[in-house]
């Protein structure tokens, strides 16, 4: 990539930065070890390159690192040409953007009809369509799509074990429109492989594929099976895994496809593949833009040339990343994930209402959801940029390193047999927990903080009230089928322990805030403290002391708590800490907490545990409420 050149009056032919003195690497790190040193961080330790003390790594075990250079040297291609990088068509989304499509399941066909038709009146430009378990009756998909015109707006099919009555039925629709073969559009998103990622129950890919691709002469325009890779996410696997089985899902597709009559080139062309956007824009910009080459890369080797190796990609919001609790934070992670989506080149995007973890949406969910991407698109001009992240040097690195990693995955799943032996073997669910027990890790720790819940709780609040949503289908065998886990599941489920307990006995559980010293010694941590005990729904109290050990100790007595936690400076602690975890035992303290890192001499006292940053937040919460008697 040349460097831009300025064109402003007598700038003519010079790069914009010759004004300025040239910048080492050297001298960069020069700067970032003298603001380590500063924040009490000795960059010694780091050798020749202190950035590597402020780099951090995804869970592919991929670098990210404080700066990137044009030293990478590495280069993505044109828009519209292989590897396909940078986006499937030389014009990117351009003239009118992404396709909005729109998730619906409510099982009443009435209440889907009323609601697709909003939709679809206000920006909505294709409707996805679960159905069988878990979604609308097959004989409600007419009723739900009578106020729809097919040919202007595209339905893709999610009907699992149930693709070939809904097929029918949707075809059928179409033929009472009157409606040539030729002009259906649309998918049928027959997906064998992503029903037993979900079920555990065996995957029949050549039936399947059968049956798809006998509808492949008399309708040219419609799309016959889907790549789904968004159940490896909602298990809370990595993105490096699920592009791989992305890649592995469309190979045995690809397969079964060409078994069944079709050729290679059809096939391909048939095909439509669908990865989750997290609130991580730089890893979804960074996926999507991997996936694409690397799909790019294996219809090359089966032979494909030119356009026939570009893939036509769904990017729906992420499941994992929605709360039950202060939902409305969602709308800012739907709206992240949005943008990366957009800006990494998805053909269609599906946001999902940010009241989507607590049911079945309502109208205002669903109105925020279709108007974040008409604003983007529309407002913020983002489709009007073609591969906006194209030349960062830091998407090309992200990019590469999840095409390296992703391709890893894919090699292990097909040199185990393919996708559907990965997951009969139980090889797909093996390695996407581990993935998990490692992200769980984090979010118990609090490293993966998730606003509203595990920080800054909205300690009184209370969900909003949605009809439920159904069931999906129920697991063939739970050891292959890959589960549905949401990142704020457990803290949510402490939440849900302190309303029971509260609506038991008129109070939430308590833990006494015992401050030490003057406010400016206490106040930071006694902060930190309360935010930690919130996000388990228990309740602070206290907080007001500002003399000594005996002073705290007679305040806790009057609280009525059981529990206390020591809040100061570090040089209070020094003198006061051991004397008050005695006093407050004294008083009555079942247990003593101390909000601090751990020391030993404390412990020795009477502090029974330590309330840090990096401290295993949800087993302290967890043990507070059994020791406070909060009912599971």
């Amino acid at each position: 990539m040349d460097k831009p050149e300025s064109q402003g009056p007598g700038g003519e032919g010079r790069p914009l930065g010759a004004g300025f003195p040239a910048a080492s690497r050297e001298q960069w790190r020069t700067l970032v070890a003298g603001v380590l040193k500063k924040s009490g961080i000795d960059p010694e330790g780091a050798g020749s390159e202190p950035e590597a003390l402020l780099a951090s790594a995804t869970y592919d075990g991929i670098a990210i690192s404080p700066l990137y250079t044009e030293e990478d040297g590495l280069d993505s291609g044109f828009p519209g040409l292989a590897p396909f990088t940078r986006g499937g068509r030389p014009q990117g989304p351009l003239p009118d953007g992404w396709e909005i499509r729109q998730l619906h399941a409510d099982p009443d066909p009435a209440a889907a009809r009323k609601a697709v038709l909003a939709d679809l009146e206000n920006g909505v430009g294709a409707l996805w369509l679960r159905v069988g378990d878990g979604g609308l009756p097959v004989s409600g998909i007419r009723e739900a799509l009578t106020d729809v015109y097919l040919d202007l707006a595209p339905v893709a099919l999610d009907a699992g074990a149930d693709y070939r009555d809904a097929a029918g039925e949707l075809l059928a629709l179409w033929a009472e429109r009157d409606a040539p073969d030729s002009a259906v559009t649309g998918s049928l998103g027959i997906d064998p492989l992503g029903t037993a990622a979900r079920t555990g129950a065996p995957a029949d890919t050549e039936a399947a594929a059968a049956h798809a691709a006998g509808y492949a002469a008399r309708h040219p325009r419609l799309r016959l099976m889907t790549a789904d890779a968004s159940p490896v996410h909602d298990a809370g696997g990595s993105e490096a895994q699920e592009l791989g089985a992305a890649m592995a899902a469309g190979v045995a597709y690809l397969r079964a496809l060409t078994g069944a009559g079709l050729d290679l080139a059809e096939a391909a062309g048939r095909l439509e593949f669908r990865l989750t956007a997290s609130a991580d824009q730089f890893l979804t910009i960074a996926k999507l833009r991997a996936a694409r080459a690397m799909w790019s890369r294996v219809t090359e080797v089966c032979g494909l040339g030119g356009e026939q190796r570009s893939m036509r990609l769904h990017a729906v919001t992420s499941a994992a990343m929605m709360t039950r609790r202060d939902p409305y934070v969602n709308m800012l992670r739907t709206t992240l994930a949005c943008f990366g989506a957009g800006v990494g080149g998805a053909d269609a995007v599906t946001v999902r209402p940010f009241d989507a973890a607590l049911g079945l949406p309502d109208d205002f969910a669903r109105r925020i959801a279709r108007n974040t991407q008409s604003l983007l698109i529309e407002e913020s001009n983002l489709a009007r940029v073609i591969d906006p992240a194209g030349g960062s040097f830091f998407v090309e690195r992200l990019t590469a390193d999840l095409y390296d990693r992703g391709w890893a995955f894919f090699q292990e799943l097909e040199a185990a047999g393919g996708m559907a032996a990965a997951l009969s073997s139980g090889l797909l669910r093996e390695r996407v927990d581990e993935v998990w027990e490692r992200r769980r890790g984090a979010i118990a720790h609090r490293t993966d903080p998730i606003t509203g819940v595990s920080e800054f709780p909205e300690a009184d609040g209370v969900p909003p009230a949605r009809r439920p949503a159904p069931a999906g289908p129920a697991a063939a065998d739970p050891r292959l089928a890959l589960p549905a886990r949401r990142y704020a599941q457990e803290y949510e489920e402490l939440r849900d322990r302190s309303d029971a307990h509260l609506e038991a006995t008129g109070a939430r559980p308590r833990v006494f805030l015992a401050t030490l010293g003057p406010v400016a010694a206490h106040t930071a941590r006694a902060s930190f403290a309360a935010n930690l005990l919130r996000a388990g729904g228990i309740e602070p109290v206290g907080g007001e002391t500002a003399g000594g050990a005996e002073e705290a100790a007679r305040a806790f007595a009057g609280s009525g708590t059981g529990i206390a936690c020591l809040c100061s400076g570090d040089a209070v602690y020094a003198e006061e800490a051991a004397h008050a975890a005695a006093a407050l035992k004294k008083a009555g303290a079942s247990r003593v907490l101390l909000a601090g890192r751990p020391v030993e001499e404390y412990a020795a006292a009477g502090v029974d545990d330590f309330l840090h940053t990096g401290s295993d937040a949800l087993g302290l919460l967890a043990g507070l409420h059994d020791a406070l008697g909060v009912g599971r």
